[in-house]
């Protein structure tokens, strides 16, 4: 158990903790259950007295925002010198523990999927005046894995409290940015004007963000880098460069096309020169992704150098190399595909190699 709250406390009258979640830079995470409604919620309270003293302007922050993108704030608790945001349970995981934890790059068609959600969660933010500041795989909460029957920026309001550890962060030098665990976090995904003038910084920091993680997923790398050798390549923002198995397989080129012009708009190094994030939702309406839901299956055989079979829980299917994205996989391996009817065999569309244990 960590933080300090132990099973069967009761918050506010009203909110049981269950067991605890987890932490962020900032706060410690609770399953609790409301008594009122009879349902779990997610239970945040500050790690330190400076977020304590910040966590309810945070709280007002959060409520502002609502769509089915967003993790929904519930309800917000103050009991003597202690803080309690309450906010809607989201049953998943982060997208990096979700999706890029065993695999290195995600095939197009879930790339344009993940992005098109975000763009609109990110959209409504901006429209309540909201700036997240603090965008990266740790806030995006996935339900349903590779499926992603739900995506939901979190953090609204947290990120608020970040977005000053940040600033400090970045005033306070090079030995600051490798000690804060919340800079260390954000750098690959901070744009030029967050580290430069970070005081300064407005929703278009937000497109920059929503571009470093568009290009994470498709490429399996960050676009600069990270760390503190990232920091010169951030502010100067050169083009990225996209390695050759994105482009590779005539199946996917079109989509990764269409992606890469959506993620370089939005790494321009003047942010007045970035789309806004309606840009986005209305460029993402545009573009044409499967949202079948996904399996995991294991390579059972490889013919001829061009097709095979997995092995899934529902059956074999069939697959031909033109419709696996990066590397093809080996007998043996594990990977996540959708499949539709193929007459003979269910047929893999598309393929994708989960290389991480």
């Amino acid at each position: 158990m960590s933080g300090n709250l132990l099973p069967g406390a009761l918050i506010g009258g009203r909110y049981k903790i269950i067991n605890y979640l987890g932490e962020g830079g900032m706060q410690y995470v609770y399953v609790a259950r409301d008594n009122l409604t009879e349902r779990n919620v997610a239970l945040k309270t500050p790690k330190n007295k400076s977020a304590t003293k910040r966590f309810r302007r945070s709280a007002i922050v959060a409520a502002k925002v609502n769509h089915p993108n967003v993790a929904k704030t519930l309800d917000y608790i103050r009991e003597d010198e202690s803080r309690y945001l309450i906010e809607e349970l989201i049953v998943g995981s982060d997208m990096k523990a979700a999706l890029l934890d065993k695999a290195e790059y995600l095939d197009p068609y879930l790339v344009a999927k993940i992005l098109h959600h975000l763009a609109k969660g990110v959209a409504a933010a901006h429209h309540a005046g909201v700036v997240h500041r603090d965008l990266k795989p740790t806030n995006i909460m996935i339900c349903g894995q590779y499926s992603l029957t739900e995506l939901k920026v979190t953090d609204f309001g947290i990120a608020k409290m970040a977005s000053e550890e940040l600033v400090q962060a970045v005033e306070g030098g090079e030995e600051s940015l490798t000690t804060s665990q919340t800079a260390v976090g954000a750098l690959p995904y901070m744009a030029p004007e967050a580290i430069e003038t970070p005081r300064d910084v407005t929703e278009a920091a937000d497109i920059w963000s929503i571009g470093a993680m568009t290009y994470h997923l498709l490429c399996g790398k960050y676009p600069y880098g990270q760390g503190l050798r990232a920091v010169p390549k951030i502010v100067e923002a050169a083009e990225p460069e996209i390695p050759q198995f994105v482009m590779r397989n005539p199946q996917f080129a079109p989509l990764a096309t269409e992606i890469i012009e959506i993620m370089l708009s939005c790494l321009r190094k003047n942010p007045n020169d970035r789309p806004t994030a309606d840009d986005l939702v209305q460029k993402c309406s545009q573009l044409c992704y499967s949202v079948s839901d996904r399996t995991i299956g294991v390579v059972n055989n490889f013919m001829y150098s061009a097709y095979g079979f997995i092995t899934t829980e529902q059956g074999s299917v069939f697959y031909h190399k033109n419709s696996v994205y990066g590397d093809l996989p080996k007998i043996g391996d594990e990977v996540v595909l959708a499949s539709y009817d193929g007459g003979y065999a269910p047929r893999a569309l598309p393929v994708l190699k989960l290389a991480k244990n």
